[in-house]
């Protein structure tokens, strides 16, 4: 059949509503990824393209990588370039709540779209192989011998890993102020630093640092979750005797001024890939905890942890 005659037949055939045209029209959604590779959000925005791709919600999905300032580089590229875009999504979570509050960047989370959360994750601090501290309680000890001796490394300032060392250096009677913090721009840099004996100690959630856990490159010291994690043999903070617990959770946003509909259907689009196969495959992997919220509850839940994070920021001595 000649195209001119294809054509004129789907013509036909969507104009009688046998043959709906918006069949035709492929979804092709762009990722901003408001980190460098190697990280949490990388991690994250890549096994949701693919679940969006394998679930049959989008035909095509392609990233972007846009690493600094907690993800407030990547927000405002997001905020200022997809606005109106029905098929755009951007990565985001506690550490941008955070990196907002210290940061105070020009863009601002309200002016793009709350789509939905999907996971909950804890984190873990790390010691080098060769480091010649060996536990938590080592590393307690020489914090409140010479608090700014302790290098941690981990995201950005703002970020969960950030939060949780000023609540330890708090909740041991160290000035969270002293803190010796160096924020790096991606996962895989504050891997590298770690592996290299650059930090003292390490911090990131479970799933960056897990490979490296178990093949003895990194020494686990801590979880900061309230329990210890499911199949791993790491005790958590509070076991040790230091009551801190802090998770870092993750989600998507869509572009600014897109309607009501488009929003209803992205959202869709995500809680379907959320289901599939490939996702709960992602989940078991990197030891994520489903917490999927949409709608009115996940925007009131973005702001009220936008008011506890800064509140327990403001305890620490952070701000």
């Amino acid at each position: 059949m000649r195209r001119d005659t294809f054509l004129k037949a789907v013509a036909a055939l969507a104009a009688c509503g046998s043959f709906p045209l918006s069949a035709l029209a492929a979804t092709s959604v762009k990722m901003m990824i408001p980190a460098n590779p190697g990280g949490g959000w990388d991690t994250t925005g890549r096994a949701l393209g693919k679940a969006l791709q394998e679930s049959g919600a989008a035909d095509t999905v392609t990233f972007d990588n846009k690493g600094g300032a907690a993800g407030a580089i990547g927000l405002a590229q997001f905020v200022n370039g997809s606005k109106g875009d029905p098929n755009a999504l951007m990565v985001m979570g506690a550490v941008m709540l955070g990196g907002i509050i210290t940061g105070k960047p020009p863009v601002n989370l309200s002016q793009a779209t709350p789509i939905a959360r999907l996971t909950s994750e804890y984190n873990v601090f790390v010691l080098p192989a060769n480091s010649p501290l060996k536990s938590m309680a080592d590393v307690i000890e020489q914090l409140k011998k010479d608090p700014g001796s302790v290098k941690w490394g981990g995201g950005s300032r703002g970020s969960t890993e950030h939060i949780a060392a000023a609540m330890i250096a708090r909740e041991v009677g160290v000035d969270p102020s002293k803190i010796n913090y160096v924020a790096f721009r991606g996962g895989g840099e504050a891997t590298a630093a770690i592996l290299g004996g650059n930090v003292t100690v390490g911090g990131s959630g479970y799933s960056e640092f897990a490979e490296y856990i178990k093949t003895g490159k990194m020494k686990a010291l801590a979880v900061t979750s309230e329990a210890r994690l499911k199949g791993v043999n790491v005790p958590t903070l509070k076991e040790q005797g230091v009551k801190v617990v802090i998770g870092n959770w993750r989600g998507v946003y869509g572009a600014p001024g897109i309607s009501a509909e488009q929003r209803k259907t992205l959202t869709d689009m995500v809680l379907k890939a959320a289901k599939s196969k490939s996702w709960m495959e992602a989940m078991d992997k990197n030891n994520w905890t489903p917490a999927v919220l949409s709608g009115a509850a996940f925007e009131k839940f973005v702001d009220d942890d936008f008011a506890s994070l800064r509140a327990t920021m403001v305890k620490s001595g952070m701000i």
